[in-house]
This record gives C-alpha cells, sequence and structure tokens, in this order.
C-alpha cells in the first residue's frame, strides 16, 4: 500500500499576559512601606508581610514568568528584587527571634550589616540602569531613584542614622519617589495592554545602538517595550 504524509497539527504556542506590571507593582508598594517607615511617618514592621508575598514571592514570580516570555532583563531585575526583598524580611524576622546576637563577643552591628547589603544592591543596579537605556525612559527612572535611595540610605545606616533621621529621612523620602516612578510605570504597562495604541507615556530607549554604531542584534532577548 502507498504510504501517505500524515500532517500533523502544529503545537499552539502558550502565551502568558505581560508580568512585568505585577512585578512593578509589588516592588512598588513595598518599597512605599518601608520608606515610609524609613521617613518617619508609617509604623515599622508592617512592610515585612509585604516583603514575604508582594514584592517577594509575587515578584520573583513575575521574573520566573519573564524567563518564559524570553526577556532577559526583566526576569533579572524582577527575580533579584523579589529575592531582595525575601531576604531582607527573613534577615529581620530572624532578628526578632532572637536569631541575630546583637551583645557579647559574636554580635552583629545590624546597621552596618545593612548598609552593606543595600551597597551590594547598589552595585547590581548600576548595571541594570545602564541596560536600562535599552528599555525606555520609565524603566530607567526606577532604576535612577531606587540607586540614589539604596546608596544614600547604606550611608545613613553606616552613619548609624535611625529611622526619620538623617540621611535614612534622606533615602526614605527618595524611596517614596522611587515607588511612585515604579507605580506609574506598573499602570502604564497595565493601561497600554487594555488598548490598541499606548495611552500612558513611558518614552523610548535612552540609548540607541544603531546611533553608536553598535550592532543591535534584534534576535536576542531585549527587554519588550
Amino acid at each position: 500500500m502507498p504510504e501517505h504524509d500524515t500532517v500533523r497539527p502544529a503545537t499552539p504556542v502558550v502565551s502568558i499576559a505581560d508580568p512585568g506590571p505585577l512585578g512593578l507593582a509589588g516592588f512598588a508598594l513595598t518599597t512605599f512601606a518601608l520608606s515610609g517607615h524609613n521617613a518617619g511617618f508609617i509604623p515599622n514592621l508592617i512592610w515585612v508581610g509585604l516583603a514575604l508575598f508582594y514584592g517577594g514571592l509575587a515578584q520573583f514570580c513575575a521574573g520566573m514568568w519573564e524567563f518564559r516570555r524570553g526577556n532577559t532583563f526583566a526576569a533579572t531585575a524582577f527575580s533579584t528584587y523579589g529575592a531582595f526583598w525575601l531576604s531582607l524580611a527573613f534577615f529581620v524576622l530572624m532578628i526578632l527571634a532572637g536569631k541575630v546576637p546583637t551583645s557579647g563577643a559574636e554580635a552583629i552591628n545590624i546597621p552596618a550589616a545593612l548598609g552593606w547589603f543595600l551597597f551590594a544592591f547598589f552595585i547590581f543596579n548600576t548595571y541594570m540602569m545602564i541596560s536600562a537605556m535599552r528599555v525606555n525612559v520609565a524603566v530607567f527612572a526606577v532604576f535612577l531613584t531606587l540607586g540614589v535611595t539604596e546608596l544614600v540610605l547604606a550611608i545613613g545606616n553606616w552613619s548609624g542614622n535611625p529611622a526619620g533621621q538623617g540621611w535614612t529621612l534622606i533615602g526614605g523620602w527618595l524611596g517614596i519617589l522611587t515607588a511612585i516612578v515604579a507605580w506609574y510605570t506598573s499602570f502604564a504597562g497595565v493601561v497600554n495592554s487594555l488598548v490598541t495604541r499606548p495611552v500612558a507615556w513611558v518614552g523610548t530607549p535612552l540609548w540607541n545602538p544603531a546611533a553608536s554604531g553598535v550592532v543591535d542584534r534584534t534576535a536576542s532577548p531585549l527587554p519588550r517595550r
């Protein structure tokens, strides 16, 4: 009997919604809560639950979904800052549980430790801010304001400034500005997904490889705009 070619149906490509607005929203609200405490007007510890589940778990999941979408930049950003909030909340919970020695020969200088924690993320944030120039103005502004916030808060911790005083007070208000910028960028992602033409401004990339003579590898997983 003659053999007949069989046509196999194509495997459907599973598409997922853009997780970016979720990641930005989780980051923004948690940042606002902690920054409000640093600025002196929000009670302490209310941010811990948010850091575990919204800024932490939800944002980390957004990063994992960005890997699924092939967006290397967003996957790295959301996964890292989701882990940032989870690790910060865990450290605070260990302090509250008495698992971090604060006296004796093995005493930990908690403000100094937090200062180095923030400074390490400032380093990460710096190269992500440079990379964000390939995304748009709104995303670049998030990383710019966040980097300044991290550096100022690191100085505040190294200087021993408590919440509502000195560098920590300044860092608190800078964090609130960061949260507002991140909230707006999240809003733009949500509302622009509901219409055929963007209605919320996010700007264009600040770094155009074609204009600077750099080869733009369009097939690579560049940030989605």
